[in-house]
């Protein structure tokens, strides 16, 4: 496996999740659909904990204003904003078969597979090779075949060593190619369908939203959205108006969106119908800086700059949120501090650190109108994926759709004093200019207000040297290319007096993808215990857990059923999740394994002397240890440790150990 893969044992965590029900194929009975996926008890509930916590961390500290939009999004609003002509990717298809491919995940699955077997060949020859995860051997065929490459088997076949550098800085920067330069790269080193063999056509765009039609008619065309924001965007005035007109503040928005996927694969990495957490940070354009910035400033995080990027590299520079927007990395104060807290958050459900970077967009990825964008890029048995994005969107939303609707999104604010300034502006001669230009009069008009001093200096020049000039319109019931001469208009400097500033504020948009930080996190806590490689442990904190406690009964007697209701019943209403398992077929050993991989951290045994002197024993996931104590107290201890008040490490500095030895190895 290479070193930018996560080395797990992804077919036995994949079998356990299916058989622990935390998510599995839609409408399986029927075949099931790529890319839809349904959650069961255990999905659900890690995430709903993911969520509370997201809420938590961000709406609740950060006082944001939580909303909740329309799904059903009509096609005028997306074509506003964009989505209906640039939210594509780039597809390809095989030409024998028809397969479908994303054109950039199958360069890249084709090169890294090349990669490996240039690795693997030159271990066989006793080279040394430079990876911090171990490659297949070449006689491991029962490995090779459960982690079989999407770009195909790997082969040991050595590269030149030019070669090899080549593809590294391809795979470095693939997000920077557009459809012609990914058409380039699969004539130039022939990648063909992985499983297959056969050519694949050039790339072509594929809009990825889901089209529909509102009300009987089928008139009135529309898209599921694919996204939570623009819903935001388009309530921004009642928003400004909620929070007594002052600034900066932010919205924040839970809900599900759909994007029609080329070809999902990769589980929940990769799906068409998903759930997102979405932030808008409406801030001064003028001034981006964060009352609370020196909060995170110090706080050490593993950037990949996009300059690094270009060099064909991908180690992380690890560097605090105040150098890196002290140097210019980060843009500024603002999209750090959300940096920052997003560090923070992931680090609190359990992300490792170590499998965290923060990856700057490349210009060809970056939005033509974004200041600066970085994803939050986690490290998983597929490789680095996308979890979160947080991107400065400048002001472009709001624009967009003020200048369709013809509705204000904007900010008034009275000044401390006066604003005199000098501006550009041009005044139609409407005896001419309307009988001229006829329907087209207005849209023009508009155009010509909405000029830069800069647009209007080079318009004036060309006015006064040649006596006419051409404009052209787009996006506009008058598209196209229209004269404009002396005579119908005049370029002149005036004096203004401003009371009151009147702006569009920016976006900063911390944009998290739930599913994939679900996942992602299910592979970092994954682990198996070291005296038995086939009990599997989902070691989740406290906090995300889906289920907090396991109750249970040393056997099936009779007097274990009052006690082991008591017990559930008390944690349930001290707000512990409690899960009771008193399947009298299997050992207690076999019962504690089987919630250790549904990641329970804690489970109160009730057992012979319970009954003499209402105590029960209280076992740790990851330790294995127990102790034992009163029922309230230990009530209240399991409270206090998935609170986070308390820690496991505390508790046995309090408590003896019970010997349980004979119960585990009975597992």
């Amino acid at each position: 496996m290479s070193d930018s893969k996560l080395n797990i044992d992804r077919p036995t965590l994949e079998s356990l999740l299916l058989k622990r029900f935390f998510y599995a194929p839609s409408f399986g009975i029927y075949g099931g659909v790529a890319g839809l996926y349904d959650f069961g008890p255990t999905g659900t509930a890690l995430q709903q904990n993911l969520i509370n916590l997201w809420r938590q961390h961000f709406i609740i500290e950060e006082d944001m204003l939580e909303v909740d939009c329309s799904i059903m999004t009509p096609a005028e609003v997306l074509k506003t904003s964009g989505h209906v002509e640039k939210f594509a990717d780039w597809m390809c298809k095989d030409t024998k078969n028809g397969e479908i491919f994303r054109a950039d995940h199958l360069v890249e699955a084709v090169l890294e597979a090349r990669l490996e077997g240039d690795a693997l060949a030159r271990r066989n020859a006793g080279e040394a090779v430079a990876a911090t995860e171990p490659a297949q051997s070449a006689g491991d065929d029962k490995k090779a075949k459960k982690n079989k490459k999407k770009g195909g088997p790997v082969v040991a076949t050595k590269l030149a060593d030019e070669a090899v550098g080549e593809y590294k800085s391809i795979l470095a920067q693939i997000d920077n190619y557009d459809g012609q330069g990914l058409a380039e790269l699969i004539a130039k080193h022939d990648i063909r369908n992985p499983s297959s063999g056969n050519e694949v056509t050039p790339p072509v765009e594929f809009n990825l939203m889901f089209e529909s039609s509102i009300g009987p008619t089928g008139q009135l065309k529309g898209y599921l959205r694919p996204e939570t924001a623009q819903g935001q965007f388009l309530n921004f005035s009642r928003l400004l108006e909620f929070n007594n007109q002052k600034m900066p503040f932010a919205s924040a928005m839970v809900g599900r969106s759909f994007r029609n996927e080329i070809s999902p694969r990769s589980g929940l990495l990769r799906v068409r119908e998903f759930t997102m957490a979405e932030i808008e940070h409406f801030v001064d354009p003028l001034n981006k800086n964060h009352p609370r910035f020196e909060d995170v400033a110090g706080i050490k995080v593993r950037l990949l700059p996009a300059e690094v990027q270009l060099e064909g590299r991908t180690d992380p520079v690890e560097v605090t949120i105040g150098e890196a927007v002290a140097n210019g990395t980060i843009d500024n104060r603002t999209l750090g501090y959300f940096l920052g807290r997003i560090y923070l958050y992931l680090m609190a459900i359990g992300i490792n650190h170590d499998l965290l970077r923060f990856r700057q967009h490349l210009q060809n990825e970056m939005a033509h109108y974004a200041c600066d964008c970085w994803d939050a890029e986690i490290k998983t048995s597929y490789g680095w994926i996308e979890c979160v994005g947080c991107a400065d969107r400048s002001a472009y939303d709001l624009t967009v759709h003020a200048k369709r609707t013809k509705e204000k999104l904007c900010v008034r604010e009275n000044l401390p004093e006066p604003r005199i300034y000098d501006k550009l502006v041009c005044e139609t001669n409407k005896k001419v200019f309307g009988p001229k230009l006829k329907k087209a009069a207005k849209p023009v008009q508009e155009h010509l207000e909405s000029l830069s001093d800069e647009d209007l200096t080079a318009l004036s020049s060309a006015l006064a040297s040649e006596g006419k000039s051409t404009i052209a319109l787009a996006g506009t019931a008058a598209d196209g290319e229209y004269e404009i001469t002396s005579d119908m208009v005049t370029i002149e400097k005036k004096t203004f007096t401003e009371h009151v500033r009147e702006y569009t504020p920016n976006v900063i948009e911390p944009s998290f993808g739930v599913g994939r930080i679900l996942y992602s996190l299910i592979e970092h806590s994954f682990n198996v215990r070291a005296d038995d490689e086939q009990r599997a442990v989902l070691s989740f904190k406290p906090a995300v857990a889906p289920f907090k406690c396991l109750v249970l009964p040393l056997s099936n007697h009779p007097s274990f059923e009052k006690p082991l209701r008591d017990v559930a019943r008390s944690l349930r209403s001290n707000g512990v999740p409690a899960r009771v398992d008193d399947a009298a077929s299997a050992s207690i050993g076999r019962r504690y394994a089987r919630n250790d991989e549904l990641g329970t951290p804690f489970a109160i045994t009730v057992d012979f002397q319970t009954a003499d002197d209402n105590t029960v024993t209280l076992r740790e996931r990851d330790t294995t240890k127990q102790i034992r104590g009163k029922v309230d107290e230990i009530v209240e201890l399991v409270k206090n440790l998935v609170s986070g008040s308390t820690t496991w490490d505390n508790v046995l500095t309090k408590y003896e150990l019970v010997d349980t030895s004979a119960a585990e190895d009975d597992a």
